[in-house]
């Protein structure tokens, strides 16, 4: 499973602002008018702060490595257009330049004139039946 870098970097602010309220909450409470109980509250978070926040750094951490990550990928992926579909039905071949801004869920084989649809768990025809697979998937993304 993997976390996108949004999912981490709010989890980091959510937990470092709860991991810090025994400090602010306090004064916010006073400030909007006083009441005990928010004081009582954040004292009863304090005792969970470190695990808050671990978290925190954790959840952090977690967001800094997936941003280096997605932009040294990007720097160091260079994404190949050209694939071979394969007809499972004719076998013939034909080399076919992959779309960018789309995925491709069908294709007509030009000697049989078979509809190709992607097999179970695949995106695109290209990852089905190609010998490349699609460019977002060479990115390592997910597919449409």
């Amino acid at each position: 499973m993997r976390i996108n870098t949004t999912q981490s970097l709010i989890g980091s602010i959510f937990a470092f602002v709860l991991a810090t309220s025994c400090c602010w909450l306090p004064f916010l409470a006073i400030g909007i008018g006083g009441a005990t109980s928010f004081a009582a509250f954040s004292a009863g978070l304090e005792q969970f702060s470190g695990f808050f926040m671990t978290a925190g750094a954790v959840f952090l951490a977690w967001g800094g490595y997936q941003f280096y990550q997605k932009n040294n990928t990007k720097a160091m992926t260079t994404v190949e257009l050209q694939s071979t579909i394969t007809c499972p039905n004719c076998q013939a071949t034909k080399e076919e330049t992959m779309p960018t801004n789309a995925c491709q869920f069908f294709y007509e084989c030009e000697s049989c004139k078979t509809l190709l649809k992607p097999k179970s768990g695949d995106c695109c025809v290209y990852c089905s039946y190609g010998t490349i697979a699609c460019p977002p998937i060479q990115e390592g993304k997910n597919c449409c």
